[in-house]
């Protein structure tokens, strides 16, 4: 996973669960919390596919690596956190099934 693609996010998401469509609305989950982590380390890093994602995702997971205090003060709501893995999952797969997603 050092120059993560679609597979390695899918792969993650499946050990936690599988279909992420719907996490925003789930409970707060220890197991979540981690997969959020995990998720913001394989956005910062350097591949392709990271850069063919909406910028969005990568900002908001550099400046919560970074400790940006409006970004952490955010996305310490659980449902921020939800919403953007729900996001995420929603748009790499949707670009698994139909190739790249051009706005």
């Amino acid at each position: 996973m050092d120059t993560p693609d679609a597979d390695d996010y899918m792969e993650l998401f499946r050990l936690y669960g599988g279909d992420f469509s719907s996490v925003y609305l789930a409970e707060e989950d220890e197991r979540y919390r981690l997969l959020f982590d995990q998720i913001c380390k394989l956005l910062a890093k350097p591949s392709a596919f990271n850069l063919s994602l909406p910028p969005q995702f990568r900002r908001t997971a550099m400046r919560w690596l970074d400790g940006e205090p409006h970004t952490v003060t955010h996305m310490r709501v659980i449902e921020n956190r939800h919403f953007m893995l729900s996001d995420l999952f929603d748009y790499i797969d949707l670009v698994r099934r139909v190739g790249t997603v051009r706005g």
